[in-house]
């Protein structure tokens, strides 16, 4: 349990603890740049949680890399990173899920879309996913979704 957390932009200092924490969660350790991450920080200057704002081609962003350890869930600290987040003022904003996740951004006002409604780099995922899935047996589908 953490009772103290600060939210800030991340330091260079941050960043391995940054990776270990998209590694330690197992999600999409591409696109990883220091100086677009906010992380949460423990009283000890341990990274507890991130997410970044990723740039793509023709004024998109990604919402993307949110991670919060596992000793450190289900206290806000996610909440507080897309919070963070989301006061930058770019639009149009997407992200990409697992399924069972779809129900925590519909809270920060996100909704799914449909792949003609995807631009095409988030369609290419998509298509990736569902290859990889026929081995990962999932059982679930990933979500693209947009802000809006």
């Amino acid at each position: 349990m953490i009772s103290n957390y600060t939210v800030r932009p991340a330091l260079e200092a941050e960043f391995t603890q940054i990776k270990n924490l998209i590694h330690k969660v197992g999600i999409n350790p591409s696109g990883l740049d220091w100086k677009r991450f906010i992380v949460a920080v423990n009283d000890e200057g341990k990274v507890v949680s991130c997410g970044q704002l990723k740039p793509h081609s023709g004024d998109i962003l990604e919402l993307a890399s949110i991670a919060t350890h596992p000793d450190c869930e289900r206290q806000g600290l996610a909440s507080a990173i897309v919070s963070e987040l989301l006061k930058t003022p770019t639009r149009p904003l997407y992200l990409m899920c697992m399924e069972h996740n779809g129900s925590f951004y519909e809270r920060f006002g996100f909704r799914s879309v449909t792949e003609n409604e995807m631009p095409k780099y988030f369609r290419r995922m998509k298509k990736l996913f569902q290859v990889a899935d026929v081995v990962m047996r999932s059982g679930e589908d990933l979500l693209i979704m947009k802000l809006g």
